[in-house]
């Protein structure tokens, strides 16, 4: 029985062609049932691949009837493969092909090997919490969830903004600050580290509020359970705000209040054997290394 597979890749440049060119030797050299996203086909196309063999998919609309989706290039493109896959929770392996990431930790190198482990089942999926942003309009089209964060933050433009800030219908805090970072446990090593979030075991059912240069250096990241419902009421000098699920974002008017909670469905990540999280944190971070040497 063959196997069906969905593929979404980043533009990648003429000097990275001969590395792709082997990395989609080795995928289709199994003559496996591939959908590829219509961008990625097109790009692909642009370099003289020959894929009449291949069928396509929507971006929108995501793939049908796969039993796995292939992310090609870093967590970004990671992030846009699951905005594509949605609520049809297919797994999702990560294939990286420049520098290590959190989300896509497989180098084109290890890719027959990977093959290989996902014919014989030889793998494990990994369920992610995801959080999803409601407001009163439609803000992304239907993909108001994200593996990472919603983040609300003030516009180029304008000055702090004032974010009135409610945990399970409780007052929680009023935020004077450049803008607040809602982050799943998976996205604690992105927006929310960054802005001084801790580090959390992706697989924990928690978020993290970490607010974006608060006024008050008192006011400090807070970790909640996932299943806390969060509201937001934003004020600005400007009249509007920033609001951003994971790699998608908008300005939008202050007037329109945001509630956060967690995503009716899961995203799932395909784990071979000698994927580990804490080992790539180790090397992402450089833990462990003497840096006087």
């Amino acid at each position: 029985m063959r196997f069906s597979l969905a593929i979404h890749g980043k533009e990648f440049s003429a000097e990275m062609k001969p590395l792709m060119e082997k990395l989609w030797a080795d995928i289709s050299a199994k003559n496996q049932n591939i959908q590829i996203s219509e961008s990625f086909y097109s790009h692909l196309k642009e370099h003289g691949f020959d894929l009449n063999q291949f069928q396509t998919y929507s971006i929108q609309k995501g793939p049908e009837n796969v039993q796995m989706a292939w992310s090609i290039g870093g967590d970004g493109t990671f992030l846009e493969t699951l905005s594509q896959v949605g609520a049809k929770e297919i797994p999702i392996l990560g294939i990286n092909t420049g520098r290590l990431g959190f989300l896509a930790t497989l180098s084109p190198e290890e890719v027959p090997q990977a093959l290989q482990h996902v014919l014989s089942n030889e793998y494990t999926i990994e369920d992610r919490c995801l959080v999803s942003l409601d407001a009163e309009v439609d803000l992304f089209e239907g993909k108001d969830f994200g593996l990472n964060e919603v983040g609300i933050m003030k516009t180029d433009s304008s000055s702090m903004i004032q974010i009135k800030t409610f945990l399970d219908g409780n007052y929680l805090n009023t935020y004077w600050a450049d803008g607040i970072i809602v982050s799943t446990a998976t996205g604690s090593t992105g927006y929310s580290l960054s802005v001084g979030g801790p580090l959390v075991i992706p697989t924990s059912d928690s978020f993290i509020i970490a607010p974006m240069s608060p006024h008050n250096l008192n006011v400090r990241p807070l970790i909640v359970s996932s299943n806390s419902v969060l509201k937001f009421e934003v004020s600005s000098r400007s009249q509007n705000f920033l609001i951003s699920v994971d790699s998608r974002s908008r300005v939008i008017d202050s007037k329109i209040s945001i509630e956060v909670k967690k995503a009716a469905f899961s995203g799932k990540i395909v784990k071979i054997p000698g994927d580990n999280f804490l080992q790539t944190l180790r090397n992402k971070l450089n833990w462990g290394l003497d840096v006087r040497n």
